[in-house]
């Protein structure tokens, strides 16, 4: 059963080095009337939330009120620096589809190392490895370093990767839309019977209209004061 828990969950980010000799520091001192400069700021704070299978959560909120932090929590990439978190099922995280690529390896050895990177066994990427290959469309160009491919490939490979496995928990930072319109529409079609698939789904937002079609519950954030 997949799970999702936080209990009074905080994550504190680092913004300025404690050495006060950097110049950096001494600049801003200057607009600060020489009061010590914070090095950290609270993205989020005191976060409770339990969320198990068929629950579909919309996080919304204005620019900078913590929406892509808490996802990144709950992704591995931050950990809570005061409460708890407990996150159980396999995760994928569709906040970066380009992350952890190689720009120096083919596109082929790309979709190895992110089925290594997701967890899967090299049996088991090699076996899905032709449907992935076909959804994106790349052809020859899989054989080619991906540092000659255009953005649109890129998400176009990335996409057709991380949606290739099965999830427990999908995390998703607004609606993905990735390459022409004829590869949007099935793109839409996969990631949909992707999601009807999944046991939780958290995405943030702005748009009501998506967050009202895709969910059953919401989170609102706020600036942290």
């Amino acid at each position: 059963m997949a799970l999702i828990k936080l209990d009074q969950a905080s994550v504190e980010i680092p913004i300025y080095s404690n050495n006060n000799r950097s110049i950096k520091n001494s600049f801003l001192k200057k607009f600060t009337k020489g009061k010590d400069l914070p090095h950290s700021v609270k993205a989020i704070n005191n976060i409770t939330l339990h969320l198990k299978d068929g629950d579909r959560l919309g996080v919304m909120g204005p620019n900078g009120a913590g929406k892509s932090t808490l996802l990144r929590m709950l992704a591995g990439v931050y950990f809570p620096t005061s409460g708890r978190i407990e996150v159980r099922g396999r995760i994928a995280s569709l906040l970066d589809i380009s992350m952890g690529m190689d720009s120096e390896a083919t596109g082929y050895e790309n979709i190895r190392m992110r089925g290594v990177m997701m967890g899967l066994s090299l049996k088991k990427i090699r076996s899905m490895e032709e449907e992935i290959a076909d959804f994106s469309g790349l052809g020859d160009f899989l054989t080619m370093p991906i540092r000659t491919y255009s953005t649109g490939m890129h998400m176009r490979l990335g996409f057709a990767v991380s949606t290739a496995v099965e999830a427990d928990i999908i995390l998703m930072d607004e609606w993905l839309s990735v390459g022409d319109s004829e590869f949007i529409l099935k793109a839409e079609k996969r990631l949909e019977n992707f999601i009807k698939r999944s046991s939780i789904l958290v995405i943030a937002s702005h748009s009501d209209a998506l967050i009202q079609k895709t969910t059953n519950q919401v989170l609102r954030l706020e600036h942290v004061s």
